[in-house]
């Protein structure tokens, strides 16, 4: 028989005891160091503004220490994967976005699961996608677009943010249910597509309202559709693409998740800080005048909204065989 001496007794009971009272100093001192905030992309754009926007108040509001780590490549994939194996005590969360769930359809193999491997804590809000045109394009609409014979549309080039970004898709979408087959252009990112239509070199471009609306606002192109479910009131007289082919409702999102299996105290004070900060006039203010619209908040309807939309978007894939070129 092993007799345990006076002093292995008490280090043990010192143990067990620091063991059971670990969740709740866990509750009250987080966070005690910065907490990392990756955006898998450059500074610079839609995701960016959005992070820094989010690590700025929840400092200012929330008392919190919040750094901003810009991951970029992969089209996002390497900042996530790093997100996804840090440890998962709360001091490394991912600013995600629409290519989180349309990374899951264009990379089978990925290096991580956009489900599994992450806690979802919320959406912050999306931007519809437009179908746009230079001035001079024939058609007014995307009505007027596909009543346009076929061998011209075979014809017209489409540029998009690059091979397998939403915009990519929401082209694939499109030619799916219509037959609708154009010259997909697929640039390195919104801004030089966008650039080139504005100068007459491409006719027709599929990126978000942010990218879109200064061009817009100049005269300098024209919407032929937006992916709404219904009219936006930014641009009320511009058709929906339901309208024209039900069930097209696309958008860039954004939304903050953790690593899988971060505490549920954590989350719990993650989540009471974010919704303070969305709660937050002048956040709600710079969101709007991105033209960034609020979606529902809380883990459980992004753990939903993000199991819809990898859905949608394997089924666009596997019913259309898309392929990334090499």
């Amino acid at each position: 028989m092993t007799l345990m001496s006076r002093r292995d007794f008490v280090a043990s009971g010192l143990s067990i005891a620091a063991v059971s009272v670990s969740p709740a100093s866990r509750a009250t001192d987080f966070p005690n160091r910065p907490i990392r905030l990756v955006v898998p992309y450059g500074p610079g754009g839609g995701s960016d503004f959005v992070g820094r926007l989010i690590a700025q108040k929840l400092s200012d509001a929330a008392g919190m220490t919040v750094i901003v780590d810009n991951k970029p490549g992969a089209s996002g994939l390497i900042g996530t994967d790093a997100v996804a194996k840090s440890q998962a005590d709360g001091y490394t969360l991912l600013l995600g976005d629409a290519a989180h769930a349309t990374n899951a359809a264009v990379y089978p193999k990925s290096p991580y699961d956009p489900v599994t491997d992450f806690a979802p804590l919320t959406l912050i809000g999306s931007s519809p996608q437009l179908l746009v045109a230079h001035p001079s394009f024939p058609a007014n609409s995307l009505k007027q677009l596909l009543a346009l014979p076929r061998e011209q549309t075979r014809k017209i080039g489409v540029g998009t943010p690059g091979q397998g970004t939403g915009p990519n898709l929401l082209y694939e979408m499109l030619k799916l249910k219509t037959g609708l087959e154009l010259v997909h252009v697929p640039y390195k990112g919104g801004g030089a597509a966008l650039s080139d239509a504005v100068a007459g070199q491409i006719p027709l471009v599929i990126n978000s309202i942010p990218a879109c609306m200064p061009h817009i606002q100049a005269n300098k192109l024209k919407v032929l559709a937006i992916a709404t479910a219904a009219r936006d009131p930014k641009l009320p007289n511009v058709q929906t693409f339901s309208e024209s082919v039900p069930g097209i409702v696309v958008s860039s999102w954004y939304g903050i998740l953790a690593p899988a299996r971060t505490p549920a105290d954590v989350m719990k004070r993650l989540n009471g800080a974010l919704s303070q900060v969305l709660d937050s006039p002048e956040v709600q203010a710079k969101l709007a005048g991105a033209f960034i619209d609020p979606m529902t908040r809380g883990p459980e309807p992004f753990s939903k909204f993000l199991s819809a939309e990898i859905l949608q978007w394997k089924a666009v894939v596997a019913d259309t065989g898309f392929k990334l070129n090499s």
